[in-house]
């Protein structure tokens, strides 16, 4: 599996051409996973986002989310040939600390997006949650949780759960939160400020979590998770905007399975 490093956010052009993996390394210094969760405990979102942004955008999250993972996509074109497309994604989720001590953290889509955008990425759709599934090699039995859902101590716990469900393997991980993503259902729906989810596979494959539009933005809890795409999708070896290919009817199949499209381009 070709992998593609995760740029900071002041070299963003280093991994322009997703042929490599380039020595990027994170900052290394900051709050640990553990220390991230403890200062947070009795945070509400709005703290507990603005901590993520400022330690992720220093550097602060583990080297192995440096190392993106290739997803390779296909749809029938015209005259029976088939369009070809790879992209890369994070081989986790959104996490804080070092490698020896870090942390998953659940954010909000508009704390996502601005991490997003300093790393030259999107957040996924549901068909790149359900290929990024397919593709995965480390696969995980969701572990729903029902006590103080939206509390950082039972994001600490759900964590650390997972860790020991995973332990030690190593790749691309899947199966273990529900992704925040972008729909067509965002712009579609008539109330304001919302935020699309989606996911949390089960081993037979199937989604715990069907596209949900239901929550306010602000809204995060424990069983979310941000999953960091490059924009750069590659068509036929030709590399486009993921923006580019979702206007684009006769591509937008290759990212996006929603019958009236993925119109919603960001948060």
């Amino acid at each position: 599996m070709r992998k593609i490093c995760l740029p900071l956010f002041f070299l963003l052009a280093s991994c322009a051409t997703g042929k490599r993996v380039l020595n990027v390394k994170p900052a290394g210094a900051g709050l640990s996973g553990t220390a991230f969760y403890n200062l947070a405990a009795s945070w509400k979102w709005k703290q507990r986002d603005s901590l993520a942004v400022k330690e992720i955008l220093s550097g602060n999250y583990p080297s192995f989310l440096q190392q993106f993972a290739r997803i390779d996509v296909e749809i029938d074109g015209t005259e029976g040939k088939k369009i070809k497309a790879h992209y890369y994604v994070a081989p986790d989720y959104l996490a804080v600390g070092n490698s020896k001590d870090w942390a998953r953290i659940p954010l909000t889509p508009m704390a996502a997006q601005v991490i997003a955008d300093s790393f030259h990425c999107f957040l996924p759709t549901r068909k790149i949650v359900d290929d990024i599934y397919r593709q995965a090699v480390v696969k995980l039995d969701p572990v729903p949780m029902y006590a103080f859902r939206d509390s950082s101590v039972t994001m600490w716990q759900h964590h650390l759960i997972i860790e020991g469900q995973r332990g030690g393997r190593k790749g691309l991980i899947a199966g273990i939160k529900k992704d925040v993503v972008l729909s067509g259902k965002v712009s579609r729906d008539a109330r304001p400020d919302r935020e699309a989810i989606y996911g949390w596979h089960k081993p037979d494959g199937k989604a715990i979590q069907p596209l949900y539009t239901g929550h306010i933005n602000w809204w995060v809890d424990y069983s979310h998770g941000i999953r960091l795409v490059y924009r750069t999708i590659w068509v036929n070896g030709k590399p486009m905007d993921y923006t580019d290919v979702l206007k684009d009817p006769s591509l937008r199949g290759l990212l996006c399975d929603e019958g009236e499209g993925c119109d919603f381009y960001r948060y």
